[in-house]
Order: structure tokens, then sequence, then C-alpha cells
């Protein structure tokens, strides 16, 4: 998914470090990832994997019951990101426990427990196999056509889900074999679960059998790079922050590329100009919010002659409103004239982006 504008592409170098604000009311523990402040590169993930290790394992049969509490919709629908349009309507949902498989002839039979870090790829083993933040309710034929094959970017497609989604060559450079594409909507979250993978297990990836897209616990240099392209193009979303905290109170770990999506610049960029980097705090209420109405932006910030501008995810720039760099600034943006959808909030500098935050309008 490309967002740009201005002609500019998102620079890794210039991305801010971002700090998630959640509107719920459990969030990030306090000190959570202390000891991380000045580290870079090897370090940091060593240090990131010794506070995420040993989490509360699930058993495989109580993520049923797990999903509708880190997957449920707001219509109390299961949120497969295989079939959802977002802004759109689906052509199938499903209901928790009663729509589960079994057996499928085709889409919209029922739902089950993807890997989104195919179970090969780890030997089947525990606590990897039920690790929730790489497993997720998905259509059960989809999964079935993602296989075990890698994530990438589909030259041409042998086959499209009702959604978007997509099998077939990889374009990416590197790698010319067969890979599943998710919808530009939810390519960051699930660069992120994957991107968590490579903390969490990082040193116990003994006899993992590996794939095209990994080693062990590492990714090969062509997924890394496309993993970091997916988590700057598509940033965290308030459900991917419901999210963390859900599977937090169930697994007593998080991810760190949600809470501090910086991290991973810091890990596998770590020659990047991080001094140069502006603190940027900022805060997009309500979110989800209604798309007859307003929502508001808050934000802590050094920077000067700053916009705020709106583009769908197409890349397509929607609103651009001038703002003052004020500590506690709040502004409001009428959303009066959108449709339901997917939306993309730039905070910039100069032109440049500095900040993105996902805005879902119902």
């Amino acid at each position: 998914m490309k967002k740009s504008f201005y002609s500019l592409n998102l620079n890794w170098q210039i991305v801010a470090i971002l700090f998630a604000f959640t509107l719920t009311a459990k969030a990030q523990p306090a000190g959570y990832y202390n000891g991380t402040e000045d580290l870079i590169g090897t370090a940091l993930r060593q240090a990131l994997h010794n506070i995420i290790d040993n989490h509360n394992a699930r058993s495989y049969s109580q993520l049923w019951e797990d999903f509708e509490l880190t997957d449920k919709k707001s219509n109390g629908k299961v949120w497969d990101m295989y079939s959802d349009k977002p802004g759109g309507t689906p052509a199938y949902q499903y209901n928790f426990f009663i729509d589960q498989c079994g057996n499928y002839s085709g889409e919209g039979s029922c739902y089950n427990r993807e890997h989104s870090w195919p179970k090969s790829w780890f030997g089947d083993a525990s606590p990897m196999y039920t690790d929730l933040f790489h497993l997720i309710p998905t259509d059960g034929y989809v999964n079935g056509r993602r296989s075990n094959y890698p994530f990438g970017e589909v030259g041409s497609a042998n086959w499209t889900s009702t959604n978007g989604s997509k099998v077939g060559s990889n374009n990416t450079s590197g790698y010319s074999g067969t890979v599943f594409e998710p919808i530009d909507a939810y390519k960051g979250d699930l660069a992120r679960g994957i991107l968590y993978m490579t903390v969490r297990y990082y040193g116990e990836d003994n006899n993992w059998p590996g794939s095209p897209m990994t080693d062990g616990a590492n990714l090969k240099p062509w997924a890394l790079s496309l993993m970091l392209q997916w988590h700057q193009q598509d940033p965290v979303s308030q459900k991917e922050i419901d999210r963390n905290n859900a599977v937090y109170a169930l697994q007593n770990n998080r991810n760190p590329f949600i809470d501090e999506p910086e991290f991973a610049l810091r890990i596998y960029d770590p020659t990047a100009n991080t001094e140069a980097m502006q603190i940027v705090r900022m805060r997009v209420y309500p979110n989800p919010a209604n798309a007859t109405s307003s929502v508001n932006i808050k934000w802590q910030s050094n920077v000067s002659n700053a916009s705020v501008i709106v583009t769908d995810l197409s890349g397509r720039t929607l609103l651009i409103q001038p703002v003052d760099a004020v500590a506690e600034q709040i502004s409001e943006l009428s959303v009066k004239n959108f449709e339901p959808g997917f939306y993309l909030i730039h905070l910039t500098q100069n032109q440049q982006t500095i900040f993105t935050q996902k805005l879902i309008l119902n």
C-alpha cells in the first residue's frame, strides 16, 4: 500500500518516535519498557525479548473463547481480516462459537484459527502454537488457500478472495515464489504480528524448520524489508491497541511494535539517524468515529510549519489543515463528507510526514 503526498515517500529516518495512546481502561503498564531507552540493534531485540518472554501460554481449545475478547467487531461479529471490507459490506460475517470450523466447502462456510506465522515454520511446537499475537480468526477456506505461503505482494494473482486478498507469484525483489497478500488495510496489523515473533522467540528457535520467508525466528532480507514497509505504510490502529490490551490480559505480555512502533527501526535499521527524530505524541478521538460528525486530534510536539493531512488508503489527499505547534494542541476535523471506511491522518512538517494515525469511520 503506497502512502504518499506532495510526491514524497515516507522515510524511516524522519519517522517520529511514536507513542500509542489508548482510549481503553487497560493500557501499556507504566515502566513496561524500562531499560530500553538507549538501546538499538541486537541489544534492543534481546532486551525486548526478556520483557515479553515466558508469557502465559493458552491451550489451543481456549483460543475460541479468547477470540471473542480479542477480535470482536462493533457489531459483535468475528473480525476476520481475510474477509472484512473496511467501509464496505463483507460477503459474509461470522458469529462466535456457532460458526466455528468444522469442514468448509468454500468462502463463507466457517472460521478457524489461522497461524499468520505458519505452524510448519516452527515445527508445530509450543508455546508458539497458541501465541495470540500471531493467531487470528479467519475464514477457513481463505486460510486454506493461504496455506503456509509467505506474505508478499502478488504480481499476477491465480486466486482472489471476496475482500481482495490474493495468492500468486511474489512481485517483491528477493523472492519469486508463491505468496499470500492481504488487503492494504491490514498489512500493518499482520506485519507487526510477524515482527513480534522475531523478538518473542529470539534465541528460542533451535530446530525451527524455517521457510522461504524465515530462518528460525529471523526474517530473510526480502521479507524483513517488506514487513518494515507494511509496518510503515499501514500504521497502528485503535483496533490493534485494543487487541494488544486484550491479549495482554490473557497472556501477560505485549506486542512492542504496537506500543512503540519506532522499535522496528531501532532494531532493524540501527544506523538510522535516531538522534534527529522528534518526539511526537498524538491522539485521535473518538476512534472509531461516526462519519456524520467530527474527530479531535490532540498532540504534544515541538514541530513548526505543521499541517494535518487526511488521506484515504489509496493515498488520495482529502483534507489539509494547518496547525500550530503548541503542547497539548487540540484540533477538530470535520468528517461529515467522508464515506465510512479507513483513513490516515498525517501530522506533517514542511510537507514531510512525522506521524501517521489510522482513523476508522463507521
